[in-house]
């Protein structure tokens, strides 16, 4: 089954601000926005135990384990076993240091052979008291974690983690696998191999307004003709997108929030949200089956609906095009 029959609608919910990312979030506000994703109608959550050492899959697990099951659509991800022992000093997170210094103070293991790959799932389940994942993302085997150790870690995922996802949706268990990464590289990569195939892949951050680029030249051709969709995560570039600070999980740096400003002077000027240009421009390429949005309020999640179903001109498009802010390669909404 492709990512786009399997996911329900083009707008899911990222959990990583519930595992307290950039800061402590009360576990009444956490209940309360995933909650209100539900009442907005999304139905897709993607999760993972790095986010906060398991605390966001907590979270989401104690509010959709009142919900149907068969009514959503429910990833995670492996690459990280979260342990009993408490974690003694900062934690080694590669680009992504105190990322999530206020989750869970457990320690972490990084590892992606298929023995830690079917406890990491086990451990998901109950943490997300659920009795079944229907996809499953390969997690952070790329430079940003592991630096010139990256293609390591990658061979430690091709022969364990990729083999047993590769049974586990074979044999029905779960709908579908791929990897869940911030780069491009590992997952051209996997898409040049003869085996394992997976069936999609989240990628964050590199298929958005602000950096898209490098995404058009070889990976999404490469997806669109072998047939493999992709979800978007971070849409909002870390937030810089959405009226934050933060861009690539730090604070933006100058040019960037130069070319933001610029983008929302031309957005101002038809009259359309930077959210909206923002999600809208990440669902236009023929590869993305849905995009997945975080959020620490609920009523951001009404913010996001509200943008997916905006309407954007075509003249906005074509004067960002025109204006040399997005790529020449890149598929805009209405062919614009």
């Amino acid at each position: 089954m492709s990512l786009k029959e399997l996911l329900p609608g083009k707008l899911g919910y990222g959990t990583a601000p519930l595992g307290n990312m950039f800061r402590a979030i009360p576990d009444q506000e956490a209940a309360a926005t995933v909650e209100a994703a539900w009442q907005q109608g999304v139905r897709y959550y993607d999760s993972a135990p790095f986010y906060g050492a398991g605390l966001a899959e907590e979270r989401l697990g104690e509010v959709l384990s009142t919900k149907p099951r068969d009514e959503y659509v429910l990833s995670t991800k492996v690459g990280r076993v979260i342990l009993e022992e408490l974690e003694e000093g900062a934690r080694e997170l590669g680009e992504k240091g105190g990322l999530f210094e206020h989750g869970n103070p457990h320690k972490m293991l990084h590892v992606w052979t298929a023995e830690a790959t079917e406890r990491s799932i086990e451990d998901s389940l109950k943490r997300l008291r659920t009795d079944r994942l229907d996809i499953v993302w390969v997690h952070d085997i790329a430079q940003d974690f592991h630096g010139d150790q990256w293609l390591a870690k990658f061979e430690e995922a091709r022969t364990g983690a990729f083999r047993v996802l590769s049974r586990l949706r074979d044999e029905g268990v779960i709908g579908a696998w791929g990897l869940g990464v911030n780069k491009t590289e590992p997952i051209e990569l996997t898409l040049s191999l003869d085996e394992p195939r997976p069936d999609g892949f989240l990628l964050a951050g590199r298929y958005t307004l602000l950096d898209h680029g490098h995404a058009l030249q070889r990976l999404l051709p490469m997806a669109q003709e072998q047939g493999v969709g992709m979800v978007v995560g971070g849409p909002y570039s870390s937030g810089i997108l959405a009226g934050g600070t933060h861009f690539e999980y730090q604070e933006a740096p100058a040019h960037i929030i130069e070319r933001v400003t610029r983008l929302k002077d031309l957005a101002a000027k038809h009259g359309v949200s930077i959210k909206a240009a923002a999600l809208q421009f990440s669902l236009a390429h023929p590869v993305t089956a849905a995009v997945v949005a975080g959020a620490t309020k609920p009523s951001r999640i009404a913010e996001d609906q509200a943008a997916l179903n905006e309407t954007v001109p075509a003249a906005f498009w074509q004067e960002l095009r025109a204006a040399g802010l997005v790529s020449p390669a890149a598929p805009l909404p209405y062919g614009a």
